[in-house]
């Protein structure tokens, strides 16, 4: 940990100061720049100016030597006031007729040529009586090149001619400043880097002991080891913390007696009291049965009573079976009783036996199965009570629509989905739906009973076969379950064959769904690997069903 903080701060340390000296030194070279170009600008334009004044105060007239002298003197002028050495002037246009001197160029430039680019020279003698200036680089004595400014104005001598004036300043002395200042910058970041390093070593050293301590002793805490406690010593944030931390491991240790001793009592409760009810229920169910047979004997209102006493007396007696199947769960005393069964067989059954009462709500169930015809490994008692809660759910709450359940299979994993097109529920109740006695609409009436658990008694027998039972449900729209169960214990199921989030052809499906026709057990068990065809082709899956009803057009229509 130390190293790894030690080394996380250095390298945000050094991004960070990296980037304070690259950011100081930009603005540095640029303010410098800046600085030297806008003083170069002011010397040229004086010194443009005091010859001006010169070359306008002169008598010329037609005499050849009089405007000679003017010249020369303007160029005396330009040469003391421009700050440098490096002038040189063209002739730009002449004006009348009379004597125009040549440009000029100082020793300066003569020695060491510096480049006027054609852009430059634009600028000059379309804008007049503004300077134009660029940046080149500019021949030293000694071979090498040094960073300067060339600055271009016209000069006007009235009657003889216009001329391009430029005037070349170096910037060495900016560049020896930046220089400086740059070494000094990165000199100062590499040592305050290293101080930040050597300090953060040292508090992290320091602080870091107790703090391993305290991790070892939180990881011997989860392990079950309640007893365990951390030493304090002095009175410093450290301390704090460690009798902080002690106290909560008594109260952590005090409330798990306590839930562990609670949930003993609840359950041997709930299990006694079960056990207990059996008995005198038999009886009463045994009763309420033979009344329940004799009520057309009975006069309307006891035929009623009697028809709602062995409702009931049926629907306590399977409050009782998932209340005892709970307790197990509850107890970690469920164990599984596996056999090689074919997820698509089961589903076959369990829609043809809740069939009637499919009839009974005008619903209409529609199995759709590519896949999962060869045997895998599970306890079918379970998936068969996982599958009728499921489909008695999507009848319940399915609003007369059609009912899709799908079974697919790939090389991980089996599946199994429960479509309805319901009223759905929103994204907060489908959060809720397997807790135990939950409704999401408290106010809709039951129409098949019911106890409240039997989802969450399905999502137990799903992760005992370490599988998965998932919902997706939109408002409006309807739900979907999938149970997913891996081939074996040591698979990673990923994502299912079964899609959880139904997609667009899910929907054509209530209208064009494929009928299956399984092949005997024996069948399946003595050829599994032809038996399941996960995602087929069409026509390939000519060979595991048989289509046992087809309308005049040839089209398959549903047999189950």
């Amino acid at each position: 940990m130390r190293f790894r903080a030690t080394a996380i701060t250095l390298m945000a340390t050094s991004l960070a100061i990296f980037i304070i000296c690259v950011v100081i030194a930009l603005v540095i070279r640029s303010d410098l720049f800046e600085s030297r170009k806008d003083e170069a600008l002011h010397n040229a334009r004086a010194a443009v100016s005091a010859a001006q004044k010169q070359l306008d105060s002169g008598q010329t007239g037609d005499d050849r030597a009089t405007i000679a002298a003017v010249w020369g003197e303007a160029q005396r002028v330009l040469g003391r006031t421009a700050s440098s050495s490096r002038i040189v002037g063209f002739i730009s246009e002449t004006q009348g007729d009379g004597y125009t001197p040549t440009g000029f160029r100082s020793l300066e430039y003569s020695s060491n040529q510096m480049t006027i680019s054609d852009e430059l020279h634009t600028r000059v003698t379309q804008v007049r009586n503004r300077q134009a200036w660029q940046s080149i680089p500019l021949p030293q004595p000694d071979g090498s090149e040094a960073a300067g400014i060339v600055v271009g104005q016209l000069l006007e001598f009235r009657g003889v001619g216009t001329y391009e004036v430029y005037i070349a300043y170096d910037l060495i002395d900016a560049d020896e400043t930046l220089l400086f200042v740059q070494r000094t910058l990165w000199f100062a970041g590499i040592t305050l880097v290293a101080l930040i390093a050597a300090i953060s070593w040292l508090v992290l050293r320091s602080v870091s002991a107790p703090i391993i301590e305290a991790a070892e002793t939180s990881e011997r805490l989860a392990a079950g080891d309640l007893e365990v406690r951390l030493p304090v010593h002095g009175e410093d944030e450290l301390a704090s913390l460690g009798r902080s931390f002690n106290a909560m491991a008594d109260s952590i240790q005090s409330q798990i007696k306590e839930l562990a001793e609670l949930s003993l009592v609840q359950q041997r409760f709930v299990s006694d009291v079960s056990h207990e009810l059996r008995t005198p229920l038999t009886t009463i169910r045994l009763a309420a049965e033979m009344i329940n047979d004799t009520r057309d004997e009975f006069d309307p209102v006891t035929a009623r009573t009697a028809e709602l006493l062995h409702t009931q007396v049926q629907r306590f007696e399977t409050l009782l079976a998932d209340l005892l199947e709970i307790s197990r769960y509850d107890a970690g005393s469920v164990q599984l009783e596996v056999e090689a069964t074919s997820l698509a067989q089961l589903a076959e059954e369990m829609v043809e036996q809740l069939r009637p009462l499919a009839a009974a709500h005008d619903t209409e169930l529609r199995l759709v199965a590519p896949g999962g015809y060869s045997p895998v490994d599970m306890d079918p008692r379970r998936v068969r009570r996982v599958l009728r809660n499921l489909i008695g759910n999507a009848i319940e709450h399915g609003e007369g629509e059609p009912i899709v359940i799908t079974v697919d299979s790939d090389q991980r994993a089996v599946a199994v989905g429960v479509r309805d097109f319901g009223l759905g529920m929103r994204p907060e109740d489908a959060e809720h739906v397997f807790d135990r006695f939950w409704r999401a609409d408290p106010s809709r009436k039951r129409t098949i009973g019911g106890t409240g658990l039997g989802l969450s008694i399905a999502l137990g027998d799903a992760k005992l076969h370490r599988g998965t039972l998932e919902v997706w449900s939109e408002l409006g729209v309807g739900t979907n379950f999938v149970l997913t169960i891996p081939r074996s214990a040591d698979v990673e199921i990923g994502r299912g064959p079964v899609p959880l989030e139904p997609e667009d052809s899910v929907v054509d499906l209530v209208d064009v769904t494929e009928p299956i026709t399984l092949r005997g057990v024996r069948d399946l068990i003595d050829d599994p690997g032809h038996a399941d065809r996960d995602h087929a082709a069409p026509g390939s899956a000519a060979e595991d069903v048989e289509d046992t009803h087809s309308d005049p057009a040839g089209k398959r229509e549903q047999s189950s």
